[in-house]
């Protein structure tokens, strides 16, 4: 599906709206309205590439305030993703990597965007494509690497693989396989953090082919009426699967999809725009309930490494997207053009994310496979007691931890 043909078609020419917006101009090169330093700590007020829409909602300002070293660290955490991902798709080609995998590059924007504006207390949670929102919660490459590959260095201890990352301490519960199945987690983090009175929210993530799922509504419900702090994250990669959204929903402005509930619309390919929304979410969640944010977003691949990616759609969008609305180049020109570093060092950047990303795959291959008590491990609570028999129930296998 070519983007002219869709600008052609009445029933397609809103969905992707955004994508042709982009071919039809260049990125402007923005400039600071104030700045209250010198150095790192300089305050640059800069605009969102696109407006907010709002749903039963203001919607926020479209200056948002950021620095220098924000901008930088940018650019550095979406290229070790997208390095990252890449390298997990030869991995995968090589065999190293088995069963599936869902990658996130050119959704970067998401990851680092909502980052930068929470904290640790708030919680997220996501579906199966969960690599960069992990690593953005402050996992490490080594526990990707590893646990992609199965072995014991990994996150979850090389028994999850791709699609079931965690990290409890710093607040991410997954990656999960059910397609949708984590909103109602998500909204019950969201009814422990109230119940405790954590003043922290909780993020539940998922794709426009969820959008339909039934539990998503019945856990949006329960949230309004309980007036929860969930923030309910639609990342609209315009694709479910291989199919194009038009085909799959009547209503494919999925922020308005809660009714009662507020929504944004926010241009997922704009970390700015991602940060912005995501503070004025929380801050919204925290006083009033619920609200959803739809992140207008693209997938460079496939949905999974089984899906080519080129046979719903042109490799000229493909390209067309990355040419105009990749988030990397987009940071990438914010910072040449407020000369906050070179070329060249940005350049020199992507090459020590090269070279972190080959010693994480280097250590993640030392790692050892999981001895075979791990099966019997993670099922039960601790020390339960439980035991596990023969065949013939008489002889003692073992006792689960």
């Amino acid at each position: 599906m070519t983007l002219s043909h869709i600008a052609t078609s009445p029933s397609r020419s809103n969905i992707l709206r955004p994508l042709t917006a982009a071919f039809s101009c260049t990125l402007p090169l923005r400039r600071p309205i104030s700045s209250a330093a010198n150095g790192d700590s300089t305050t640059l007020t800069i605009e969102t590439s696109v407006p907010f829409t709002a749903h039963n909602i203001e919607e926020p300002s479209r200056s948002v305030e950021t620095t220098p070293k924000e901008l930088l660290t940018f650019f550095r955490d979406m290229a070790l993703m997208r390095r990252m991902e890449i390298a997990a798709d030869s991995l995968y080609k090589a065999k190293l990597i088995r069963g599936f995998c869902h990658l996130y590059d050119g959704q970067e924007a998401v990851a680092v965007g909502m980052e930068a504006a929470i904290t640790k207390k708030d919680a997220i949670i996501t579906a199966y494509r969960d690599h960069c929102i992990f690593l953005g919660r402050g996992g490490t490459l080594l526990e990707v690497f590893a646990e992609l590959m199965g072995r014991q260095a990994g996150c979850s201890r090389g028994k999850g693989g791709s699609m079931h990352f965690y990290k409890k301490e710093f607040g991410f519960y997954g990656g999960h396989g059910i397609v949708g199945a984590q909103v109602p987690l998500g909204c019950g983090l969201a009814f422990a953090q109230k119940y405790s009175k954590d003043e922290a929210v909780s993020f539940a993530m998922y794709g426009d082919g969820a959008a339909n799922q039934g539990q998503l509504f019945e856990a949006l419900n329960i949230s309004a009426l309980w007036d929860l702090p969930a923030i309910l994250v639609c990342e609209n990669n315009h694709y479910g699967m291989g199919t194009a959204e038009w085909r799959a929903a009547k209503s494919p402005a999925y922020y308005k999809r809660g009714d009662y509930v507020p929504g944004l619309k926010v241009d997922g390919m704009d970390a700015l725009a991602v940060k912005q929304a995501c503070k004025f979410a929380k801050e919204h969640a925290l006083k009033n309930g619920p609200i959803i944010l739809e992140m207008d977003t693209y997938r460079y691949h496939g949905h999974s490494m089984s899906d080519p990616g080129s046979t719903y759609r042109t490799r000229d969008e493909i390209s067309g997207v990355r040419q105009e609305r990749d988030p990397i180049e987009r940071i990438r020109k914010l910072i040449l053009s407020h000369d906050i570093a070179t070329e060249k060092d940005l350049k020199d950047t992507e090459k020590e994310v090269r070279k972190e990303v080959d010693e994480a795959i280097a250590k993640a291959k030392e790692s050892p496979m999981p001895d075979t008590h791990e099966l019997f491990t993670n099922i039960y609570v601790k020390d339960a007691g439980l035991e596990v028999f023969g065949p013939d129930r008489k002889e003692i296998r073992s006792v689960l931890p």
